[in-house]
């Protein structure tokens, strides 16, 4: 009986030895993938992975900036977890607090840093390119250029004659984020990407189409809505205006098209101005004007080709920012006379 029991004895000893050295195994293992620094005040590293990266190249750039304990520890989890072949390039924004496997986590599913940039309903080119410009995501000249005569593969872009306003108007208003090394040509891209998923969520070139206009003639009805209107609720009345009048030959006396000939908003519209000599003067030159004056959202869109059923000619501001319709000019006279004082 006493051998036996120092027979399992020494067995249950050899299983505890061989359990601590488990253990202790898995306590390295464990330690090697923690973060390098845990602490509430641990510091963001901006790291480029560049493209074609092997698993052991990215674990000892990782390395080299302190954001992980081991490269070996980095490979090894890589290998066992089969990822080391999926880890993606890009910026990534990274911090001493993320252990091993949260890093990896990152690198496999692209989370790379990004930028983010807000164009508002209304803007044109020139104050897009502004935007861009100011907060360092663009080389201007080059941008500029891009606007003017870059390949850019959308349908809606067949046969715009090429010029510093071709993509005027085609750029959807919008917040966008975007990776650190995001190209010029990659910004305007994002940006005809979002009208063109506009354009398909509305149908707006069917729509185009029954009422006898091109995409670019229904885009450019929608640009002078959105520079016209303060209110959503005026946006279908203020299309069924421009509507009416092109049907019945009349000027459109757009005053939004009138500022985009001189170059920039104007608080006031002088006579003087209406006398400006450009192709986008609606005062001087029936019809549309050769393209969009502005770039327009979505509620502009909608209107564009889905106008109220009205007989509305004429509509004046009010102090509120909404407008007052008029069918004739006698009405139109008296709505001048009760809101413009």
């Amino acid at each position: 009986m006493a051998k036996g029991w120092r027979v399992n004895s020494k067995f249950f000893i050899l299983i505890f030895l061989l359990l601590l050295v488990v253990l202790g195994v898995r306590q390295v293992a464990m330690s090697m993938l923690a973060p390098v620094n845990p602490s509430a005040d641990s510091r963001d590293n901006l790291v480029r992975v560049p493209p074609h990266s092997s698993t052991g190249q990215v674990a000892d750039l990782l390395k080299q900036q302190g954001l992980i304990r081991s490269s070996r520890a980095f490979r090894l989890y890589s290998r066992f977890y089969n990822l080391d072949n999926q880890l993606k390039a890009g910026y990534y924004l990274l911090n001493e607090s993320m252990s091993t496997p949260e890093i990896i986590h990152i690198l496999v599913h692209g989370k790379t840093a990004s930028k983010s940039f807000t164009i508002p309903e209304g803007y044109t080119l020139a104050q897009i390119t502004g935007v861009l410009a100011n907060k360092g995501l663009i080389r201007e000249q080059l941008f500029k250029d891009l606007l003017a005569k870059g390949d850019f593969n959308y349908p809606f872009l067949k046969n715009l004659p090429p010029g510093p306003r071709r993509l005027e108007g085609y750029l959807f208003p919008a917040t966008y984020n975007i990776s650190l090394d995001s190209t010029e040509k990659d910004i305007i891209n994002a940006m005809l990407a979002g009208m063109d998923q506009q354009l398909k969520e509305i149908q707006f070139a069917e729509k185009a189409k029954a009422l006898n206009l091109t995409v670019h003639q229904a885009l450019t009805i929608a640009s002078m809505i959105e520079r016209e209107a303060k209110k959503d609720y005026d946006r279908p009345l203020i299309s069924s205006v421009i509507h009416n009048r092109l049907r019945q030959g009349m000027k459109l006396q757009i005053d939004a098209t009138v500022e985009y000939a001189l170059g920039g908003h104007r608080e006031k519209i002088y006579y003087k101005d209406l006398e400006v000599d450009s192709p986008y003067n609606t005062y001087k030159y029936n019809g549309l004007p050769p393209g969009p004056i502005a770039c327009p959202g979505r509620e502009s869109l909608l209107a564009a080709v889905n106008p109220s059923s009205t007989k509305y000619l004429y509509y004046v501001a009010k102090p509120d920012g909404s407008h007052a319709f008029a069918t004739t000019l006698k009405e139109h006279e008296e709505n001048k006379q009760k809101y413009l004082k």
